[in-house]
Formats: C-alpha cells, structure tokens, sequence
C-alpha cells in the first residue's frame, strides 16, 4: 500500500496521538526502517527507545515464534515456565536487593503500581515526584508528572502528589516526612532535555528515605534494560551505588512487545498479599519470552559495552560540530544540546533519512538508538550535522 493511502486510513480511523513523521515503517532490521515507499532509514530513536535489541534481533524473532507455536497467552490464574524463566532471568540482573518482580503492560502501569506498593508498605499517602520527570498518562502516574502541561491533561489530579526540584535535596528535605509513601523519579529525565543528578544526589534521597521509612522508587523506564552501558541506572556508579526499593521497567523490556515490569526488594515483596494487585495481560507468555530473549541478546553481543563505547565516540565527534554545545545523558540516552533551536537539524536530519527525537528543551536533540548502534552509522549522523 502507497504511503499516501496508509496516511488517509489512519487520519480516517485513528484518534490522534503523537504529530507523526510523514512515513510509513513496514520492515527493520537492526538500526534501520524500510518505509512502504521503499526508502531506508536510519533509526537513531528506536521508537520511543524501545528497540534497545535493533529491529527484529534474530533471537527475539525465534523466541517469539517458537512460543508462538505454543500458546499465545494464559493469565497468572496459571503457573509457566515462559514466566518463571523470564522472572528469574531479569532478576538474576538486577541490583542484589532486588529479589521479585511484578508483570503488567507499560511503564504508566508500572509507575501505578509502585506507587500502590508503597503506600500498602508504608500505610501513607503523599508522594514526591520532580519537576522536569514523566511518568506516564493513566490517573496516579500522570498526576506524578511536573513536566509541561500534563498535569493540566490528567485533571482532576489524583491527591497526594507533591513536586521538588530535580537535583536539589534541600527541597526535596522540605517535603519528606512520615506522611510520604515514596519518593520516585527518573534518575535520567528524557523528555525534560536529558537531564541527570550527580551521585551524591541519589545518595542524599536513599538517606532522606531511610530516615523516614519512604520507599524509594527508580522509574528506569527508559534507563533499565542496558540503556545506560549498565543493566540499571540503580546499583551503578551513576547512582553513588544506591539501590532503589523499586524499578519500574518498560520500554526495551520486550524488543518492541509491549511488556512492563515492578522490580522489588524483600520489603516491599512481603507486604503484598494475593489480589493486592492484579493484571489481566501482564505475563503473559509472549510477552515473557520476548522479555527472556532481549536480555539474552544484549549478553550474547554484549550491547552494553557497545552502547557505552559509541557514547564516547559520539561525544568526540561532536566536537567537530560547531553548533553543538554538549552532549547530555548516557549510553543509548543521550542529549544533543545545540546553541539555538534544534528542530531545524532534527528537520534536516529526517529530510536525510536519518530519525531522532526532540524534547521540552527546545535545544535538545534526542537520541534512544538500539544499543547494537555501529559507528560508521553514528559517522552518518556526524555527516549531516556537519554540513
């Protein structure tokens, strides 16, 4: 089908979302798009950072056909080893206190469900969230959002939601009390400009909670699962070693199969009880193998010591870039901070088959590739900027 008859049938049938780039991706294969119209593209924003494997990993492909030939799909209302070895998998990764995790859908869900969490763990309410953070559109999650007009969208708010300044203990001290259930952020704010906290931060947030028994609560829906050159961003370096309570996951979960996931330690594990929480779709088998796949596949070509090497390489070539002012972010999140507006080399960049993201930060070009990113196709990037 013609782009132009795709491009009506969507506008025709489909409630608008997002303002969409004027093509139509049919087929990809690790960092690149074919469009219906023939045309290859380099995608150096990987959906959303959500194709952290590339596009159709041949390992994911054939977890997902074999389960396939299986069964699609049965609830929790059953045992499965899809399941099982999926969940023992993704915590075997995870920081040493991690020791379970909870399946749902997408990040928004699991952000709620932390939340719900903490306040069953703690018997409280209020939860502090930062300004510049996303956490997703559902009620609780949006409502935990101080970033541009979302709040505005979500009204009515859900109660109970407080903001500090990202990056600053001082205010987030004013807040924290023994009326606070969590405190949770994104310790890389994507959407806000790529924007981070030095290690002494999260430092400071692991005493403020464990001085008032506040849950701490990591959204690592766009850090976890490799993007950083870490497993996660809690336990690294980038974190002073600090380990949340929580990690919420989505994005690069499941190489493109929509798929989230709640991280927990013991204590916060021991005070959910059956039906506390509940997912209809949530661990489900092919969702569970594409999940056990993706992590197989960033171990078997080692993508994690690919992306943090191309972040290096990215950051020297820059400098050959006069317009460009820094580069923010890490690994497979980074920022691409120009002196003016970027939207006319994001523009330009499109125009030369090549997609990235933008941000709220008008200056700031976003880049989520797949982590089995090449640096002759970071050299094609370089080359369009430096014209």
């Amino acid at each position: 089908m013609k782009f132009t008859e795709i491009e009506q049938l969507e506008e025709q049938f489909q409630v608008a979302t997002y303002a969409k780039m004027n093509i139509a991706v049919e087929t990809g294969k690790g960092c690149w798009v074919e469009t219906s119209d023939g045309e290859k593209y380099l995608d150096l924003y990987g959906g959303h950072a959500v194709c952290a494997t590339g596009h159709a990993h041949p390992l994911v492909v054939e977890a997902l056909k074999k389960q396939a030939e299986k069964v699609l799909f049965y609830s929790n209302l059953v045992y499965s080893e899809t399941r099982a070895k999926a969940a023992e998998k993704l915590v075997s990764i995870a920081p040493d206190s991690i020791t379970k995790a909870f399946f749902c859908n997408s990040g928004t869900e699991a952000n709620e469900n932390a939340m719900r969490m903490a306040r069953f763990a703690t018997k409280r309410e209020k939860v502090i969230t930062f300004s510049g953070g996303f956490h997703g559109r559902t009620a609780d999650a949006i409502s935990a959002t101080f970033l541009g007009k979302y709040r505005e969208i979500g009204k009515p708010n859900v109660p109970g939601h407080v903001c500090a300044e990202f990056g600053d203990l001082e205010s987030v001290r004013e807040l924290a009390d023994r009326e606070t259930a969590a405190i949770m952020l994104e310790p890389i704010q994507s959407m806000a400009g790529v924007t981070t906290a030095a290690p002494e931060f999260f430092r400071g947030l692991r005493e403020i909670c464990d001085e008032h028994g506040i849950v701490l609560i990591f959204d690592e829906v766009q850090t976890g699962i490799g993007r950083t050159g870490n497993w996660f961003f809690s336990g690294s370096e980038l974190a002073g070693g600090v380990e949340a309570d929580i990690i919420t996951l989505a994005k690069s979960l499941g190489s493109g199969v929509p798929v989230g996931a709640c991280l927990v330690n013991d204590c916060i594990a021991e005070v959910i009880k059956t039906n506390d929480l509940g997912t209809t779709f949530g661990g489900g088998m092919l969702a569970m193998a594409a999940v056990a796949a993706t992590i197989e596949a960033i171990e078997t070509d080692e993508m994690r010591s690919n992306i943090a090497e191309i972040a290096d390489y990215l950051r020297e070539r820059l400098k050959e870039v006069e317009q460009v002012v820094g580069l923010r972010g890490e690994g497979g999140l980074l920022g691409i901070e120009f002196a003016e507006n970027c939207k006319p080399f994001h523009e330009k960049l499109l125009a030369r088959k090549i997609i990235t993201g933008t941000s709220s930060d008008a200056k700031v070009l976003r880049l989520l590739p797949p982590l089995c990113v090449k640096k002759e196709e970071i050299d094609l990037l370089i080359d369009v900027l430096t014209e």
